[in-house]
């Protein structure tokens, strides 16, 4: 029989992962989402920052830009290199494509579109490939 881990002698039988461990992979896909959601945010401020010559704009980008990157560093602490960043990049791009389309008069034609799908397919299948 296995132990509990980190409770020498216990007769408490243990399986699969450590509850700890869950609650921390969860807690770094929180953090590699909301960084993505920041990303997305950067990425359409960059408009608006009339390159960096207007100062509101490029402030805030540059925030969303340091918290972004803050939290994907504390998603790493659990996730994957490999698949954070490709999350992170993949939730930057769909999400920039998305806002273009929905609020900047950009194409939404199906070659594109099928291209976003292709993206969202692929940070599903690194999700559901990977140890987290």
């Amino acid at each position: 029989m296995k132990r509990a881990p980190g409770r020498p002698g216990a007769d408490v039988p243990f399986r699969g992962r450590p509850r700890f461990e869950s609650v921390s992979a969860a807690v770094g896909w929180l953090y590699l989402l909301v960084a993505g959601m920041l990303e997305v945010g950067w990425a359409v401020g960059l408009k608006s920052t009339d390159g960096f010559t207007r100062l509101v704009p490029s402030l805030a980008t540059a925030a969303a830009m340091v918290a972004s990157l803050v939290l994907l560093s504390l998603a790493l602490r659990t996730l994957p290199l490999g698949t954070a960043y490709a999350v992170w990049t993949g939730i930057g791009t769909v999400g920039a494509v998305a806002f273009g389309v929905l609020f900047a008069g950009e194409s939404a034609d199906p070659i594109r579109l099928t291209a976003v799908a292709l993206i969202v397919a692929g940070i599903v299948a690194l999700k559901l490939a990977g140890p987290h």
